[in-house]
């Protein structure tokens, strides 16, 4: 039975894109690949890229004081977040032009669409289009976790974090691992008023502990409020902005709540499991050595 490709890649991040180019320049095969969101996936689009430029616009605060402290008449208007945003979004938009490239370079197909596993080889797009293919590839990588709490829906992740529409002044990163610790000193970094729940007796668990009491102690010292044992139980609305309702007991209000309590693989809705493709107790995919479902040679994942 003849396919329609030898090769078709759920998936445009960094995974994604790299096996189907190299399958096609490489390995000489006839490639698609659908992305329902933007190309580049996690990294590019919703994480270390746009984190780091993050990083580097909340630095600028301390390096001016440290200028006046050298003798230069250095004078600080405050930070705009939508000029930042500006020109972070353009950063994006040409990286992400940069990976359509290599993929129209080696000659995948690229679907702008949701594609979900129908059959062992076929998928069906949320355009109604079924391809069939050889080979499948899961390359969906992770999706940020938030417990099930009330409220749930008004927290935010990085998924939404570098688009916000304003600078929140007041602002609860939940979560104590170094993205959490790191979002919350970049905020504090541009001028927010931070405050850190973390349910463990101090963040950073599995670095070094002189490490992680030497962070907190700096973290605090910048005016970042952490509150270890604590975590959340509610979030409301309210005319003012959203409650949080700890477990310390105490009840305070934000304009942002930021999660960032982990990620879990992104398998859902794809149709794995009425397939027969056997799944972790998170979600995760199991695979032989060869990185080959329980599906015998069609799809695989990667991460």
């Amino acid at each position: 039975m003849p396919f329609d490709v030898d090769l078709f890649v759920i998936g445009g991040g960094s995974g994604g894109v790299r096996a189907a180019r190299i399958a096609a320049t490489e390995g000489g095969a006839t490639v698609a690949l659908a992305e329902e969101s933007r190309m580049g996936g996690t990294c590019v689009i919703r994480g270390c890229v746009p984190k780091k430029l993050m990083v580097y616009a909340s630095e600028f605060a301390g390096q001016i004081d440290d200028a006046r402290a050298y003798g230069w008449d250095v004078t600080a208007h405050g930070f705009d977040w939508s000029r930042f945003r500006a020109a972070l979004e353009a950063e994006l938009t040409r990286l992400e032009n940069a990976y359509r490239g290599t993929l129209k370079g080696a000659g995948v197909t690229i679907h702008d669409t949701r594609a979900v596993v129908e059959d062992a080889h076929s998928v069906r797009l949320a355009t109604g289009e079924k391809i069939t293919a050889k080979h499948i590839l899961i390359a969906t990588g992770g999706w940020p976790f938030v417990p099930d709490i009330p409220g749930r829906d008004l927290a935010v992740t990085s998924n939404e974090m570098f688009h916000l529409p304003q600078l929140p002044k007041r602002a609860l990163v939940v979560g104590g691992g170094f993205i959490a610790s790191e979002f919350a000193c970049i905020l504090n970094g541009m001028g927010v008023d931070v405050c850190q729940y973390y349910r463990g007796a101090q963040i950073l668990r599995g670095f070094d502990d002189e490490a992680r009491g030497h962070v907190a102690t700096a973290m605090a010292a910048n005016g970042i409020t952490i509150h270890c044992g604590t975590d959340v139980l509610a979030l409301e609305r309210t005319a003012g902005g959203i409650r949080a309702v700890a477990t310390d007991g105490s009840d305070r209000e934000f304009d942002l709540v930021l999660y960032a309590t982990g990620r879990r693989p992104n398998s859902s809705g794809l149709g794995l499991e009425a397939l027969g493709v056997k799944l972790g107790r998170q979600g995760q995919i199991a695979v032989d050595d060869f990185s080959q479902t329980s599906v015998p040679r069609s799809t695989r994942w990667a991460t």
